[in-house]
């Protein structure tokens, strides 16, 4: 697949319509078509480019993906090999078998796109069998389209597995068993689906459906993702809240150590950089934050009170209980 920027290729914006979409690109399929450069190959070439871009471009869930993920998404809408699935990958967010420009909705717009094209290349003519008015020939039907719920750890959310899964489908008039194995690529969320190309249900020498695999991720019982940062509680005693003190953290790939300066309130938050999940297409990783409690003593031996008592008298007023009382005071100023 080019890697080239399918917006550029197509000399459109990003935010360009689906009509400027097709606009842009039936002008230049007509200036690089090879039958008009006949021998060219960097015609040919370009044309190539410029399909590939519309393809995906004129899509708008291919789109949608290629716009998060880069070529990775545009890929996962491929055939077998693709990087987010044994036989697929990644499928739309629609309903199941939105695969395809217009699915389920009887239309095609690549195919539109392409019979307005050749019909100014070739003069208008129709080829054989073609009806009146231009009528396209229409596609065989498809099998029924698959769904499965495929549980994983949370860290295997973050790192990535492959997963063998089992499940049953008509094939030939019956029902048989299949077993594949299926890639789960690094920082895919909750309820994303993964496309299995033709793994679905097939009848009546109609082409195989799809299998779309939702993944449902389990709890952890420390970490929780927010996009792609990843978030602990961290509680710690009074006493090193008060002092500072160095505590080693898990994360999602092993551990790391933590400087808690003197002086730290319960809810500061502190960043690991790059600690969270990886963004999908290879833009780089999320961070980690650890957020601190401080946990409070519920009770104290008679040595512990003293000494805190003692503490006490010392202790001037901490700089976030003055201003709380100043905004008091002038509250209560107000209301004589």
């Amino acid at each position: 697949m080019s890697k080239k920027d399918f917006y550029s290729l197509l000399n459109v914006s990003r935010s360009a319509t689906a009509d400027e979409i097709k606009k842009s690109y039936r002008k230049l399929a007509m200036q690089y078509h090879p039958d008009k450069n006949p021998g060219d190959k960097k015609a040919e070439e370009k044309f190539k480019e410029i399909t590939e871009a519309y393809e995906v471009l004129s899509d708008t869930k291919k789109r949608e993906m290629y716009d998060q993920f880069g070529h990775a998404g545009a890929q996962g809408f491929g055939g077998a090999g693709g990087p987010f699935g044994g036989a697929g990958g990644f499928g739309g967010f629609g309903g199941a078998g939105a695969g395809g420009a217009g699915a389920g909705a009887g239309g095609d717009p690549f195919q539109d796109i392409f019979g307005d094209v050749f019909g100014e290349i070739f003069g208008n003519a129709r080829g054989p069998g073609a009806g009146a008015g231009g009528a396209r020939a229409r596609r065989p039907s498809k099998g029924t389209d698959l769904r499965y719920t495929l549980n994983i750890s949370f860290e295997e959310s973050a790192l990535g597995s492959e997963k063998v899964i089992s499940f049953m489908r008509q094939r030939g008039g019956r029902e048989e068993p299949a077993k594949l194995s299926v890639n789960v690529p690094a920082g895919v969320k909750e309820g994303q689906r993964l496309k299995l190309a033709g793994e679905g249900d097939a009848s009546g020498g109609a082409a195989a459906g799809d299998l779309y695999v939702i993944i449902n991720i389990q709890e952890h019982p420390l970490f929780k993702r927010n996009e792609n940062d990843v978030t602990l509680d961290l509680p710690i005693v009074y006493t090193d809240a008060i002092l500072g003190t160095n505590i080693e953290v898990p994360t999602l790939t092993g551990k790391a150590m933590i400087r808690i300066p003197p002086g730290t309130h319960s809810g500061q938050t502190f960043r690991l950089k790059g600690k969270g999940f990886p963004k999908l297409g290879g833009f780089g990783s999320g961070d980690m934050l650890v957020r601190v409690l401080v946990d409070t003593p519920s009770s104290l031996s008679n040595k512990q009170k003293e000494l805190v008592e003692e503490l006490a008298k010392t202790t001037d007023t901490s700089p976030l209980v003055k201003a709380f009382q100043d905004k008091v005071a002038q509250l209560m100023r107000t209301r004589k």
